[in-house]
């Protein structure tokens, strides 16, 4: 089987070519498109000449009616209908330029829209600048690259691997155009798992939709997952994206699969949402981490106090510099209905939207609005270091809107962590990590992957945990009322120099904003039996803050309901300190080898 690293290592070699004429930042402006052109070249090249053959017969019809007959003829969604493929453009090297620009306006519409957003034209004219003349040499060295004997899934790695090197090069956030397939197959694993019952259905479709879908790999990875399950079933795929290098190569991706292309919308999804009145089956993202939203800030706030819940962001707003929160409102928006089927939705997060902003504000709002809705399903920690751009730790959020029986009013946590070490010690036996691996060869902050064999490891085991809603070591099935909160305000009573009670004009005790104090009391208590019970301010006040503070009360207007997941907590384990003697042991130990370190130099 030929390697993606093969082919994307003999793509990267053009860089040899650029180097001095181009800065190593802009090597993506050459080598994507013709990384693009050369694959659209190559799948197109057993049809070509059939099209050529074609032509004469085609030559009265309108535009739109010669793409239609002669992507008949192509055998694929798009055509093209130029003299010139890259073996006759390097067969001619007096002419490459216009050689070149006539093969890329024989591209059918659909195809050749797609290469404009790469601005190619602008670099075929400065790679034929006397002063660089480097167009011949590295249009000849991408004709003599074969791209013809690769699948889309690894053409899609290849892309992803040449961004990753060149966002590398540049010192660029690589996370921000791709998600490492492994995190995107578990996400869709267990997306699809409820629902593989009626997925198995002849000739059903689904719609799959990516916000930011940056050069579609999930799209991609969802589209073959269900293909594997049921050959016969289809699965329609949309997205949007603000990269216009990620934009184009997602789209031609589409195009060469047999997708609508048209399905793929360029721009920023929350000024413009390209797919307004849509609403999808499955929809799976992973927005960049911590990206702040001042570019659409009037939008966005114009929206919320304009439409409220009628628009997307109604729920509430995050910080200006974290627009995670955003990305999963609009998500939410472009549900179905329950009593059409209803949607689920996969989305990656860092820790922050789990439990930034106190009660009333902007995430915990939205958190609020989430749960109490009953459509969290589930929320699964990953291991650090899973992603290109970033070592923190990352969270896979589950939303449904048509919950299972047994999963309604619940939230099911996943601690898929791992333990620190690839190996643990336990109990006298070697334990093995369930859930990663070391990389062989770590790739920017990308030491550690998911493996993907079986049900004992990794993606078939946190599947697994996922779906039989089952408590264990790893899992915690927690009501929804138990992420919920009261913050209340607890006042106590200014005193005078003499130390009575100052009082008010209602002859109530005056506060003393300088003793004000406040407390965030659970919704839910655990009885003595381990059980979770429900709790009053007044029960939980007079149990924990009277003892202490019996001058204390409860500024009832000021008491806001706030929600969060402190997953940490949930499945923190205490870990004994070691003893004092297994400490001077160690200590006794070091000094022995140091002094027997002394005596071999003194020796």
């Amino acid at each position: 089987m030929v390697s993606f690293k093969d082919k994307s290592s003999l793509i990267w070699e053009v860089a040899d070519l650029l180097r001095g004429d181009y800065k190593q930042s802009d090597y993506g402006k050459v080598i994507l498109p013709l990384t693009v052109l050369r694959r659209l070249d190559c799948v197109l090249a057993p049809t070509k000449q059939k099209v050529l053959d074609y032509l004469p017969k085609v030559e009265k019809l309108s535009d739109s009616a010669k793409d239609l007959t002669l992507n008949k003829i192509a055998g694929a969604s798009f055509h093209n209908r130029s003299q010139f493929d890259f073996a006759k453009i390097v067969a001619d090297a007096n002419n490459v330029a216009a050689n070149m620009r006539n093969h890329i306006n024989g591209y059918s519409a659909s195809a050749r829209e797609i290469i404009e957003y790469f601005n190619f034209d602008d670099q075929i004219e400065r790679m034929d600048d006397p002063k660089a003349d480097i167009l011949y040499q590295v249009v000849k060295k991408f004709a003599a690259i074969d791209l013809s004997d690769i699948d889309t899934m690894q053409m899609g790695y290849v892309f992803e691997d040449l961004i990753r090197r060149f966002a590398e090069q540049s010192n660029e956030t690589a996370g921000e155009h791709f998600t490492p397939r492994e995190v995107i197959k578990l996400m869709v694993n267990v997306l699809f798992n409820a629902d593989h019952q009626s997925l198995t259905k002849a000739g059903i479709v689904k719609t799959l939709y990516d916000p930011a879908c940056g050069t579609g790999g999930m799209l991609s990875v969802g589209e073959q997952h269900l293909k594997a399950f049921n050959p016969d079933a289809k699965l329609e795929v949309f997205g949007q994206e603000i990269n216009p290098e990620s934009y184009a190569i997602c789209k031609s991706d589409m195009l060469i699969k047999g997708q609508n292309p048209a399905n793929i919308k360029f721009g920023n999804t929350f000024t413009v949402d390209g797919l307004r009145n849509e609403k999808f089956d499955y929809m799976l993202s992973n927005p960049p981490f911590g990206v702040d939203w001042k570019k659409a800030e009037k939008i966005i706030t114009d929206e919320y106090a304009n439409l409220a819940h009628a628009g997307r962001f109604g729920a509430g707003l995050p910080r200006i510099n974290d627009g995670s929160l955003l990305f999963l409102q609009h998500m939410i928006a472009k549900m179905k209905p329950r009593e059409l089927g209803g949607s689920r939705i996969g989305i990656v997060f860092n820790g922050s939207p789990l439990f930034t902003g106190q009660a009333g504000n902007g995430e915990s709002n939205i958190r609020q609005w989430i749960v109490e809705n009953d459509w969290l399903e589930a929320v699964i920690a990953l291991p650090d270091q899973l992603f290109y751009n970033t070592g923190i730790s990352t969270y896979i959020w589950i939303l449904n809107n048509h919950k299972s029986a047994e999963r309604k009013g619940k939230i099911q946590l996943i601690n898929a962590i791992g333990s620190k070490d690839e190996e643990q010690v336990k109990a006298g036996q070697r334990s093995v990590n369930r859930f990663w691996e070391k990389m062989p060869r770590s790739l920017g902050n990308k030491r550690k992957q998911i493996p993907e064999n079986g049900e004992t490891k990794g993606i078939g085991f946190i599947t697994k945990l996922y779906g039989d809603f089952i408590e264990n070591e790893f899992v915690k099935i927690l009501p929804n009322e138990f992420f919920g909160y009261w913050r209340v305000t607890v006042e106590q009573a200014e005193k005078d120099e003499q130390g009575n009670v100052v009082k008010g004009k209602d002859g109530k005790p005056k506060a003393d904003s300088s003793l004000r104090d406040y407390e965030n009391i659970p919704f839910l208590q655990k009885a003595k039996n381990g059980e979770l019970m429900p709790q009053t301010i007044t029960e939980y006040f007079e149990r924990e803050v009277k003892p202490h503070l019996p001058e204390a009360w409860v500024d009832e207007s000021k008491t806001k309901i706030g929600y969060e997941i402190n997953f940490t907590k949930y499945f923190y384990e205490f870990k004994p300190l070691r003893s004092l003697a297994e400490i001077k042991a160690d200590i006794l130990a070091l000094e022995q080898s140091s002094l027997a370190l002394e005596q071999q130099v003194l020796e």
